[in-house]
């Protein structure tokens, strides 16, 4: 499946991961969006369900194991070109998840992982999609810091 200019929309997860208050950030190492901030995740695999994708894509993006995924919202995600044309086009599954075990490091595509408190992470330059995202659900994520 192409991810830059796809005949159709990319299917991807992502792991809302809240410990002690805090949410779980990444750095972002590939485009779209390198450098900003946004939650681990990626991409469904052929025959995977959205949540084996982000009990997967945790492991691989921060060494976490996590479990119950519950799913939070949905969000799309589409890039024009200069053309007009779409560049990027991604349906995000955002789910929480729960902390079972390991350590917190960035790995695959993830450069940096930081633990930010929920009234700091607007200072992030975040992707565009997360920050849609992180409005719309704030209230609602720190309520769920418990999980």
């Amino acid at each position: 499946m192409k991810r830059l200019y796809p005949d159709q929309p990319v299917v991807g997860v992502g792991a809302v991961i809240i410990k002690d208050g805090k949410i779980a950030l990444i750095k972002r190492g590939n485009e779209p969006a390198r450098g900003k901030w946004t939650i681990p995740g990626g991409l469904v695999e052929l025959a995977e369900s959205p949540e084996q994708a982000v009990i997967r894509e945790t492991k691989e993006e921060v060494s976490l194991e996590v479990d119950n995924p519950a799913l939070l919202d949905v969000i799309t995600q589409v890039d024009y070109d200069k053309k007009g044309k779409v560049k990027y086009h991604y349906v995000i599954v955002e789910y929480l998840v729960h902390f079972k075990s390991g350590t917190a490091e960035a790995a695959s595509d993830a450069v940096e992982l930081q633990w930010v408190p929920f009234d700091e992470v607007e200072n992030y330059t975040l992707t565009a999609s997360f920050e849609r995202f992180f409005k719309n659900n704030r209230q609602r994520l720190e309520k769920s810091s418990s999980y």
